[in-house]
């Protein structure tokens, strides 16, 4: 299945970078990316959810891969909100949200302080309470080597540096997806630089009282996925989202750190598609094939498959007309 490539509009008519796949009138999944990520991350993922028949919209967060540059330099958490937030209430049907990290955090902010309706909202190794060490770390990874790349190679070796439960990769084609190449031929993570001054001050604001009082905005039907070895959530601050959205349900994914995604896409697939199947069926019924993917390895947080939350308040399904192709 090859996506269809997107150009849709953002906060202000900022154009935003997506690629889609899945039937047109399939319930809608926006993935939001991490931040320095591009819509590539979720390529694994978005292409079982649309197989399972889910129409998967995959983003460019804005300053990010092909989407537009803010003239502005507006990074902040609050422009990324508003571009969900446009993008959602322009489509069709009501969407729900599959957020990692960064964009994690655009959609809790999008729903719990901006008011977007959705059907669902999965949370990726994100929550009001982070690890300062793990933000630290993540910081100083994106504000390392500000000159890029010689090659394709010294790319890799910096991504295994810092991520060494990982074994590297001899196919450097999705590596590549992320840099762009410079005026003077040397290779830079695909952002702008811009975007750094906002991670500075994501920095500065580890416990966001604003995401926490999102959070218990937060009715429908959602779920946090850990990854177990992630050193930025860890198991108390998802304790303490649950605190806060009582009724979400829980999944730690073994083996995975904080790009639980790319760490350990087959169990994050897994525990995605199962949540999304019982709170937003689609029109497809699951194939011998799809439990044939299934794995046990992603457990709830005392090691048994995630609570349900069946009787979790469901969102609105109204909606103005919007994109056709969205």
């Amino acid at each position: 299945m090859k996506p269809e490539h997107l150009s849709l509009v953002g906060h202000e008519g900022l154009r935003i970078a997506a690629d889609a796949m899945g039937p047109l009138d399939a319930p809608p999944v926006l993935m939001l990316h991490g931040g320095g990520q591009t819509r590539h991350a979720w390529g694994d993922t978005a292409m079982r959810l649309a197989r399972a028949g889910y129409r998967a919209v995959c983003l460019d967060a804005r300053g990010h891969g092909e989407s537009e540059w803010d003239p502005e330099k507006r990074y902040d958490l609050e422009w990324f909100a508003r571009d969900l937030v446009a993008i959602a209430r322009a489509l069709r049907r009501t969407p729900s949200l599959v957020g990692a990290s960064l964009g994690g955090s655009t959609s809790l902010m999008a729903v719990g302080a901006l008011g977007l309706q959705v059907s669902a909202v999965v949370l990726v190794d994100i929550a009001p309470k982070l690890e300062p060490a793990g933000v630290k770390r993540i910081v100083d990874f994106m504000r390392a080597h500000p000159d890029g790349f010689a090659t394709l190679d010294a790319a890799a070796d910096a991504v295994a540096s810092y991520l060494p439960h990982r074994t590297r990769p001899r196919d450097l084609t999705g590596l590549k997806k992320n840099l762009r190449v410079g005026p003077d031929g040397r290779l830079r993570w695909h952002w702008d630089p811009a975007f750094l001054e906002a991670v500075a001050r994501i920095e500065r604001s580890i416990r966001d009282d604003q995401r926490e009082a999102a959070a218990r905005k937060l009715v429908g039907p959602t779920l946090l996925v850990r990854g177990m070895l992630s050193d930025l959530l860890s198991e108390e601050g998802a304790r303490h989202f649950l605190t806060l959205v009582p009724h979400a349900e829980y999944v730690n994914v073994s083996g995975a750190a904080h790009m639980v995604a790319g760490d350990s896409n087959e169990r994050f697939g897994d525990a995605v598609l199962e949540f999304l199947q019982r709170h937003v069926p689609s029109a497809r019924a699951p194939s011998p094939h799809d439990d044939a993917m299934a794995s046990p390895a992603a457990d709830g947080n005392d090691g048994r498959p995630a609570a349900r939350a069946n009787d979790a308040p469901r969102a609105s399904n109204a909606r103005p007309p919007g994109h056709d192709a969205v």
